[in-house]
């Protein structure tokens, strides 16, 4: 059998870039050598080369996050270059990237998000009438940033000119946003035109991380992680529900994780992640597996969903 020609993309230029290149590393590790025949690719150096490749490259796995990676400029010039790769196209990683306006659609398809406000870097923040509005503490983070990379829980008002500096620090518009205190879950979802709902993860940082911030996310040990979440069938049931209706709202593809918030019995949902990350140990990969996915079938699920979904694209070419 011939192999599959992949391209396989890490680095880039966000600041996740570090966290993008171990990742790349791992699926590099588990990708078939068998099925596969390899080619890394940098965005950061390797632009031009991936284009005088593309006529040779039969799909790419995009293992970026952040901007430039994550919020469809890559897809747009796969697309161009007519090159399959796993998960959403142009528009639904623009969307997801975008939590302002992710938060929108999930207002539009009655999809349970905390309350709140955005600011631009041309607005006067009345942070009188902000904390009047969403109550303390409330959050403050950039509107295209992953990772929880310029985010602020604020407790107390004379906090927010510093939390608001910050988040401008990484973006030009924030949200500010009602803070729940409860359970942190996430779930995954898998599939193009009917996706599936994996096993919901309960996510417990620990000592010294308020949240699961960018250390608490990447340094081994610092967050307990449980699969399957220690919640009762029902619950996991809308958790799920949540997560598939969450990928849907926001046109994605193949698949996609989304984090949420339980508040006594109710759901919040937070973010959604269409590129999650993709080390054995993280979060999405570690659901897979409970559902019965290795590491590798994982990858190779993922690459078939891009072919299946390039030929839905094919019909947008005029060709």
């Amino acid at each position: 059998m011939k192999k599959i020609r992949l391209a396989l993309l890490a680095g880039g230029i966000s600041s996740e870039r570090s966290v993008s290149l171990n990742s790349g590393n791992q699926v590099f590790e588990a990708l078939d050598k068998q099925k596969y025949d390899i080619v890394r690719y940098d965005p950061k150096t390797d632009l031009k080369q991936l284009v005088m490749d593309a006529p040779d490259i039969d799909a790419a796995l995009i293992i970026l996050h952040g901007p430039f990676g994550e919020d469809g400029t890559v897809q747009g010039l796969l697309d161009l270059l007519d090159i399959p790769y796993q998960g959403a196209g142009v528009l639904g990683s623009a969307v997801a990237m975008n939590k302002l306006l992710s938060k929108r659609l999930y207002q539009k398809a009655d999809i349970p998000t905390p309350d709140f406000c955005s600011l631009t870097a041309n607005d006067a923040a009345d942070i009188p009438q902000l904390i009047r509005d969403l109550g303390l503490p409330m959050v403050v983070k950039p509107a295209c940033a992953g990772s929880s990379v310029g985010m602020t829980i604020v407790k107390k008002e004379a906090d927010m000119d510093r939390a608001i500096q910050e988040g401008f620090a990484h973006d030009d518009t924030l949200i500010v946003e009602s803070y729940i205190s409860g359970v942190e879950l996430t779930c995954g979802v898998l599939g193009n035109d009917d996706p599936k709902a994996l096993p919901v993860i309960e996510i417990i940082p620990g000592q010294g991380h308020e949240y699961f911030d960018f250390n608490a996310k990447y340094v081994a040990g610092e967050t307990e992680e449980i699969c399957p979440a220690r919640i009762d069938d029902d619950l996991t049931r809308r958790v799920q529900e949540l997560a598939v209706r969450s990928h849907q709202a926001l046109f994605l593809k193949g698949y996609s994780r989304t984090d949420m918030m339980l508040a006594g019995n109710d759901l919040f949902v937070l973010e959604t992640n269409t590129i999650p990350g993709m080390t054995a140990t993280s979060l999405y990969p570690q659901s897979a597996a409970e559902a019965g996915y290795s590491f590798s079938r994982l990858l190779d699920t993922l690459i078939q969903l891009a072919m299946e979904e390039h030929k839905n694209k094919t019909k947008r070419r005029g060709q």
